[in-house]
């Protein structure tokens, strides 16, 4: 059996698999096109839209869908990016691992760091919200009984193989589907024989005028696609990587994207205006206006259930970030870097992730949110630039088609996400920096003072 370098090969015809250098630390593939792109609708949460949608309307002035669409636009440039890098690298750890390959292994860690604040809290924010949901229904119940259940259950899909997480995703996906049909239907019976202005949820009612409020609207809503991110942790997962990896990514971002846009039309439509009882708890009066009480329980049941599947699918992908970097020894390899025997599954990884989700108890949602967008658009920009270092500079395929694909499309990228971070909240980004600090401090010691080279990633390609 023959091997050669991983970074060496440019032929993306037929997909490699890609080993680790760890033995038995080898994933397995068992993951199609569907169950990708079902994996990564469910980590987004169809119904995510109404979690956000009073705070980014009266931000906004009543252009939440406006907001989406520039969220959608910057959001599929990087969407064609990390399609780009999994193809070059068909591995798991997701912006980690393909800053590692393009920058070093050094600036990978801070990526990789970096994200794992997304992925460490977005279970927390879903636990939070199951609790909340539940107490509200059945208040003899404490909310933190809610949350412990969840946790457990969660966890155990986890341990048990990817392939529970997949057809739990498939389920939740396809109840969440029924429901936007409903209150699409109840929606369109509330608006029938009534005059409508489709330009009105673009346009707001001039309450938030101006570029800046649409901007800080739209940069609270890039947490909404983290899904086709957490896609790319599977590529190890995966039957054919380089082929259904960047497809799966490209379709869970712009279906996905044009499902919040028009979620927002419609909720806009048949409740105008900025101005709510309370807007964290918008969809209410949303779901009352609509479809009466039938829709707000119907809604407050979905929802339970999609932020379990996310919970259940942001676990999975944030302990295989984690076994990636356990795996290349940036994290203790004894603890982070191996598998079970059993379940060929993450399980410390899994477990770990579990007790920091306790938190969850005694954790409010608007911290945890806040802790959140910080990490996203450092992985963001990190992989943007990755294309451009890989292909235009170690790889050198500057011929105009490449140019165009892997020189101006990831620019493109990477300058709309730039420009959502002058939008950020300061609390965002003073805990960001606070984070990202830690991690510098953390890889210094490891390096000694970065006299030694940090653990690189290392993958053989087999023939």
């Amino acid at each position: 059996m023959a091997t050669q370098s991983a970074r060496l090969s440019t032929d993306f015809s037929q997909p490699a698999p890609l080993t680790h250098s760890a033995q038995g630390t080898a994933l397995r593939r068992v993951l199609g096109l569907s169950a990708l792109v079902f994996f990564g609708l469910v980590y987004m949460v169809p119904l995510t839209l109404f979690t956000t949608y009073g705070v980014v309307t009266e931000m906004t002035g009543g252009r939440t869908a406006a907001a989406y669409v520039v969220t959608l636009l910057a959001m599929i440039f990087t969407a064609l990016s990390y399609g780009f890098m999994v193809r070059r690298y068909p591995i798991a750890g997701s912006a980690y691992s393909y800053t590692s390959k393009s920058f070093g292994p050094a600036v990978g860690f801070l990526a990789g760091w970096s994200l794992l604040l997304d992925y460490l809290f977005l279970p927390m924010i879903n636990y939070l919200v199951i609790g909340l949901f539940l107490n509200i229904a059945f208040p003899e119940v404490p909310a933190w009984v809610f949350v412990l259940s969840a946790i457990g259950l969660v966890t155990a899909l986890n341990v048990l193989g990817i392939s529970s997480v997949s057809s739990m995703s498939n389920l939740i996906v396809a109840a969440q589907a029924v429901f936007v049909v409903v209150f699409l239907a109840l929606a369109g019976k509330t608006l029938a024989g009534q005059p409508i202005d489709l330009m009105t949820p673009f346009l707001g009612d001039g309450s938030q005028p101006g570029l800046a409020p649409l901007m800080a609207g739209a940069a609270v809503l890039c947490l909404s696609f983290l899904g086709f991110d957490a896609v790319s942790t599977l590529a190890e997962e995966a039957r054919d990587p380089k082929r259904d990896i960047p497809r799966a990514i490209v379709i869970t971002t712009v279906g996905a994207g044009a499902l919040f846009v028009i979620l927002a039309m419609v909720s806009q439509l048949v409740f105008p205006g900025s101005t709510f009882k309370d807007a964290d708890a918008a969809a209410t009066e949303v779901m009352l206006t609509t479809g009466g009480q039938f829709l707000e329980a119907f809604f407050t049941a979905i929802y339970v259930a999609g932020a379990a599947g996310s919970a259940l699918a942001s676990q999975a992908s944030v302990s295989r970030i984690l076994f990636s970097m356990g795996r290349d020894g940036i994290l203790p390899e004894r603890v982070f870097g191996r598998l079970s025997q059993r379940f060929h599954t993450p399980t410390t990884a899994i477990l770990i992730v579990s007790a920091i989700s306790l938190l969850a108890i005694v954790t409010d949602l608007t911290t945890l949110a806040s802790m959140i967008s910080f990490g996203a658009l450092v992985a963001f920009s990190a992989v943007n630039l990755a294309v451009i270092r890989s292909y235009l500079f170690s790889d050198r395929q500057r011929q105009p088609g490449d140019l165009l694909r892997y020189g101006l499309l990831p620019l493109l990228g990477f300058s709309l996400i730039a420009w959502l971070w002058t939008s950020l909240a300061g609390l965002t980004l003073v805990i960001g920096l606070a984070w990202f600090a830690l991690g510098f401090a953390y890889l210094a010691i490891q390096t000694r003072g970065f006299r030694r080279k940090a653990p690189e990633v290392q993958f053989s390609e087999v023939d």
